[in-house]
């Protein structure tokens, strides 16, 4: 197993600057995911960890060892693409021996090794097919064996789902997570699909713009984010953010006027300092609210009902707060709503989060 060290790292394209200094360790056999919204650097990091791209400026070490300008071929890092990257005019057999072909491996020990990985993939009956025949899920599959038959230090998966349809992805989240527990290998894995990085992730690092937001294990950054940006991107449903205003303070907690649910005293506990009449915004996520006994309910507020996801198991109600803004609410025994009637819930004051004017959380 082996850890990684990114020191300052940064990545330039002329006079334009798309990674800015990046300071993150990854430990033996970790798992790690990289998070963001599409252009937030994800991709280009990984390829430069990779070798792929050239680091601009910065260090990057792999055991202790500087790889900042080795080669690709030199860094022990095996990587899965989006595009699966197979071999087309070879079978399944010839596309997981290439590597080992490369490397002049005696055959004896080729075969060896594409009966391991063929078995451990669930390939064993497909090995004589060429790609052509092979389903998405089947193909990233070979694409994974390719990279594991190597043996190599560190793994690197570049969005390898997107390509699938939901009950696949499913299926290939299992099968990655079982091969992590399985190998034990040290794994960066690069997606934009939050929840991917929540199933699959030791810790996840959430980037944007080039840089990094927040870095955690995921519940940790689902319960206690940064910023307005991690705590919106982390959770589907996102987080509700509502317009908010300091109107008292005492020692060790703030009361908030929030005018868009009619509530005119909701009390936090609060170490940061605050001033009155300053302008906050309020984060609550969709599960922490609860349908209200009546009208005098502590926190209580109604809303007519604009929209139902009914999941089944679960409804997601969608809320007119007013200044079309949409207030998101898991109801969990599912029950049939008609559009347009009114909705009375009460806020957990516990579990809601506080952001000062510039997005940055107020604990």
């Amino acid at each position: 197993m082996t850890s990684l060290h990114l020191q300052s790292v940064k990545k330039s394209y002329e006079n334009v600057n798309v990674i800015h200094g990046i300071d993150l360790t990854i430990n033996s056999g970790e798992f790690v995911v990289f998070v963001g919204p599409s252009g937030c650097g994800k991709s280009t990091l990984l390829r430069m960890i990779a070798g792929l791209e050239e680091i601009s400026d910065g260090k990057l070490l792999i055991e202790g060892a500087d790889m900042t300008h080795q080669p690709a071929t030199e860094r022990g890092i095996a990587m899965v693409f989006q595009s699966y990257a197979l071999y087309p005019n070879m079978t399944v057999r010839g596309n997981l021996a290439y590597p080992l072909e490369v490397m002049k491996r005696p055959k004896a020990e080729i075969e060896q090794a594409i009966r391991q990985t063929a078995g451990r993939l669930h390939l064993t009956e497909l090995l004589d097919r060429l790609p052509r025949a092979l389903s998405g899920g089947q193909r990233q599959r070979v694409a994974i064996g390719r990279a594991i038959i190597r043996h190599p230090r560190i793994f690197l998966f570049d969005e390898p789902l997107s390509n699938l349809d939901a009950e696949l992805r499913l299926q290939m989240r299992i099968e990655i997570a079982r091969l992590h527990a399985s190998l034990g290998n040290t794994m960066i894995y690069v997606t934009h699909d939050q929840l991917e990085a929540m199933t699959l992730a030791d810790r996840i690092v959430v980037l944007r713009k080039g840089q990094i937001e927040q870095v955690g294990a995921p519940l940790e950054l689902y319960r206690d984010p940064d910023n307005l940006f991690v705590a919106g991107f982390i959770g589907s449903p996102k987080m509700n953010f509502l317009p908010a205003e300091v109107a008292a303070l005492a020692p060790g907690q703030v009361q908030l006027r929030v005018p868009s649910l009619g509530i005119q005293a909701l009390t936090l506990k609060l170490a940061a300092t605050c001033h009155e009449g300053q302008k906050v915004t309020l984060g609550v996520r969709p599960e922490h609210f609860q349908l209200a006994p009546d009208a005098n309910a502590p926190l209580s507020f109604s809303a007519p009902l604009s929209f139902s996801e009914m999941l089944g198991h679960t409804n997601y109600l969608y809320l007119d707060v007013g200044q079309e803004r949409l207030l998101v609410i898991e109801e969990r025994h599912a029950t049939h709503h008609e559009i347009g009637e009114l909705m009375r819930y009460q806020l957990d004051a516990g579990s809601c989060l506080l952001f000062d004017e510039q997005g940055m959380r107020l604990r």
